[in-house]
């Protein structure tokens, strides 16, 4: 057995999207995916914001009226929010599944938050590399404490 987290026993590390299992160790051009990610992540919020724009000045053209224009910017800014405190708070624990289905559309509806989420964390790490980390040392001192405990043959056991 080595002591590389692809071949050794116990647990394995959980691959993130767009940098696999490259995040354990820093290998595999994980810098480079770490530049490519950000640099991307930036593109998407320049191309949503532009189909932002693209639906604001459909409204005028549509001549709406203020009202309406002002509820749809509203909501686009309070759903960006609410997806880029979702997003991020998402990279330290693990949201809860009935709340993420709950969310999904408003989710939806607010992607240049959650983009701007990702874009900020890719700048520093892995988006979720730190929560990854955290689950997978949790888990690998486990292994170890139980693996440590267990020494001799089991199928001897003690005698009387």
């Amino acid at each position: 057995m080595s002591d590389e987290p692809g071949t050794s026993a116990g647990p394995r590390p959980e691959p993130i999207r767009f940098f696999g299992t490259t995040w354990v160790d820093h290998d595999g051009g994980y810098r480079a995916r770490r530049a490519a990610v950000t640099a991307g992540s930036l593109a998407a919020i320049v191309a949503g914001c532009l189909v932002l724009r693209f639906a604001y000045e459909g409204l005028e053209i549509a001549a709406v009226g203020g009202f309406v224009t002002l509820l749809v910017v509203t909501m686009f800014a309070v759903c960006s929010a609410v997806a880029f405190r979702n997003t991020w708070s998402g990279y330290s624990a693990r949201p809860a599944p009935d709340t993420q289905s709950a969310l999904r559309g408003l989710l939806t509806i607010g992607f240049v938050g959650t983009l701007t989420a990702y874009f900020f964390r890719s700048l520093t790490e892995a988006p979720g590399e730190r929560l990854h980390r955290t689950e997978y040392e949790t888990a690998r001192a486990q292994y170890d404490r139980r693996a440590s405990r267990r020494k001799g043959k089991p199928s001897r056991g003690r005698r009387a």
